[in-house]
């Protein structure tokens, strides 16, 4: 009976690291519940490299990744099909950033919606999320009114932009490269 459960938890402890070795490089969620992180998702595959998505990932969520990317835009829509209300999104994103850097995780803050999907539910998300980027990406014209400027100047973060959605893959890839994370 000893030896059938010394068996047994080698075998579970197996399976919790072949598990975790297994883990994709990047994290990926949504803050405000846009569908832009899901554009993101499409980008990332385009590159070849896969994500472990979620759009309403906690902080147990972050599993072995090298890269959170957290993609900014708020939709009430979106919000209330997650069963979430815009307080409680913004908890959630700073327990996982926060999550994330205790890992040392390195984070991307994207917002690919530009100018047309800003508002104040989104510019609530922007003002929670940005301070904790390593890097930022943005879609052009969605710093028109320089938000982005006064919470990435301060910290030094860098900002890499884009003509639009398509056009994100390129700073994307590149900024990945530099985390460590290729296809």
């Amino acid at each position: 009976m000893k030896k059938l459960l010394v068996l047994f938890s080698a075998l579970i402890l197996a399976l919790v690291l072949t598990a975790s070795a297994n883990a994709a490089e990047v994290a990926l969620t949504s803050i405000g519940q846009s569908s832009d992180a899901m554009m993101v998702r499409v980008l990332m595959k385009s590159l070849g490299i896969s994500s472990d998505y979620d759009a309403v990932m906690k902080p147990d969520g972050l599993t072995g990744q090298k890269v959170l990317i957290a993609v900014v835009g708020g939709s009430s829509k979106g919000l209330g099909a997650a069963g979430i209300n815009k307080d409680d999104e913004i908890k959630r994103g700073d327990a996982v950033f926060k999550a994330a850097q205790e890992k040392k995780m390195n984070i991307i803050v994207m917002h690919v919606g530009g100018e047309g999907r800003r508002g104040a539910l989104t510019d609530l998300f922007i003002n929670s999320s940005v301070p904790y980027a390593n890097t930022l990406i943005l879609v052009d014209g969605a710093n028109k009114d320089g938000i982005f400027d006064k919470l990435t100047k301060p910290k030094n973060i860098p900002v890499k932009t884009a003509a639009n959605v398509s056009a994100a893959k390129e700073p994307l890839k590149a900024v990945l490269a530099g985390y460590g994370v290729t296809k």
